[in-house]
């Protein structure tokens, strides 16, 4: 936006009242002026600048900038482990052996003691095993009562804990929705499932997962977390889906509310690292134990430069700074630079330099690049956590990671209608979540927790053992 230039000095003959009207009119001009630069500012607003998601970008918004080549050819790298196909045990051997030489047509004879072997895997025609109970009712030749033989507890919903596992993956970890889960199990496994039996397995499969879900949520609470919360619908009401996520376990919770109930319900005054982006309901975090999201910060930073204002400026060295940051973090990451190291030399002087900008910021005379500035001045200490904190990472990335399942879910689905449905989905998508990042099989898993419920024996849990080692690793700015 152009500024408007000063005014010349008005001639000393003209009336008062001409003066006045003068003055009056540069105020609303330079007003105006103001007006049309926040409504444009308002427009621009994408995925670089802002939290909005790629998706949202109109055509018109310039895609990033391409990578420099590598000069590399593409596909697998020299060094790359090898992708190939795992030999399962075999069910058939076919032995195939040539009869005569390819070159002087002799017969051959002999075997091959270690022949090239060629797997051909095939799904088996799927046919449920169906168990009848035949329950007699017997009139007692005494008093004239008839006893009928009930079915036993783990038979009354009248699907197996396998059959309703599946219908729990299938609408919790692949997103089909009731009628595609029931047509599945018409088409793949020869046995109708209406719908509304998808929901009543839904909810038992709920019931099941509960003390699983509960130790993870306490799980969580105990060790440093990403934090985050996306918007959600239940019975057409405004919710929010609330994410924790640690190194292998994620707990997910669905409240009406996005304040400070739905926050200590899920974190439960938890004394560990926190890290969040700038929403207010973290502010009460105590400065120590709050790591402000950098890719966010980098999203403010953009928006700084594309107002084109006198903020612009110190939202690009703002932005090389943040580059600089992250040059560091890359190498500490990938163990080429001591995080001690870091923290004496490359932050610090980051640290230093980044402090400088944010206070010019607030001078700058852009009232939104100000207030950014002064905001971060007095959330400081929150933006070097990581330094010093081992297992923390500079970005909320890991939340914003297992938050975009969620998202993807609610899209298709409009969100839960109940209570029931709500305790659903945080309780799948928390194991989920959890196996994935373990490793583990999440259909075995929640057919263990179903038989468990079932037969009333200890349900399996998400709670890793001490020796066990994370086998996900969160790059620093990716999927954020």
């Amino acid at each position: 936006m152009t500024p408007v230039p000063q005014p010349p000095e008005l001639p000393d003959n003209l009336p008062p009242a001409v003066v006045a009207y003068i003055r009056a009119l540069e105020a609303t001009i330079t007003a105006l002026v103001a007006e049309v630069a926040e409504l444009k500012a308002r427009l621009n607003p994408n995925s670089t600048n802002s939290s909005k998601p790629p998706s949202s970008d109109p055509p018109q918004v310039k895609p990033a900038p391409p990578k420099a080549p590598s000069g590399r050819r593409r596909g697998g790298q020299p060094g790359h482990p090898r992708a190939e196909r795992t030999l399962l045990p075999p069910d058939e051997i076919r032995t195939l052996k040539p009869s005569v030489c390819r070159d002087c047509s002799r017969p051959l004879a002999g075997d091959d003691p270690a022949p090239a072997i060629h797997q051909v895997h095939e799904l088996p025609v799927i046919k449920p095993h169906v168990t009848e109970y035949r329950c007699h009712r017997l009139r007692c030749h005494h008093c004239g009562t008839t006893t009928v033989a009930p079915v036993p507890s783990e038979a009354r919903t009248g699907y197996g804990p396998r059959a309703q596992a599946v219908a729990a993956v299938l609408t919790g970890s692949c997103r089909l929705g009731k009628r595609g889960t029931s047509q599945l199990f018409g088409d793949l496994f020869g046995r109708p499932l209406s719908p509304a039996m998808v929901c009543k397995l839904q909810h038992t499969t709920a019931q099941a997962r509960a003390p699983v879900a509960e130790a993870a949520l306490v799980y969580t609470r105990a060790h440093p977390a990403n934090v985050d919360e996306t918007g959600w619908t239940q019975g057409r009401q405004r919710s929010w889906l609330w994410v924790a996520v640690t190194t292998l376990v994620v707990a997910f919770l669905i409240r009406r509310t996005r304040g400070r109930s739905a926050f200590d319900d899920l974190r439960g005054g938890s004394a560990q690292v926190h890290t969040t982006d700038r929403y207010p309901v973290y502010t009460h975090l105590p400065k120590h134990r709050r790591q402000v999201c950098w890719a966010h910060l980098r999203r403010d930073f953009q928006a700084m430069i594309d107002r084109a204002n006198p903020g612009s400026g110190l939202g690009a060295d703002l932005l090389a700074g943040s580059d600089e940051l992250f040059e560091h973090w890359y190498r500490v990451r990938d163990g080429t630079l001591a995080r001690s190291t870091c923290a004496r030399v490359y932050a610090r002087g980051v640290g230093a330099r980044v402090r400088a900008h944010l206070g010019r910021g607030v001078e700058c005379g852009c009232p939104k690049t100000a207030a950014v500035c002064r905001e971060l001045l007095a959330l400081e200490p929150s933006l070097w956590t990581f330094v010093r904190v081992p297992g923390v990472e500079p970005t909320n990335n890991a939340a914003e990671r297992e938050v975009r399942h969620a998202v993807c879910w609610r899209k298709t689905s409009f969100g839960t209608d109940s209570e029931a449905g709500s305790r659903f989905v945080e309780r799948i998508l928390t194991v989920i979540a959890s196996c994935r990042r373990q490793g583990r099989n999440v259909l075995v898993f929640l057919t263990d927790a179903v038989t468990a419920h079932r037969t009333g024996a200890t349900p399996p849990t998400l709670i890793p053992v001490p020796a066990q080692q994370p086998s996900v690793r969160s790059p620093a700015l990716a999927g954020c």
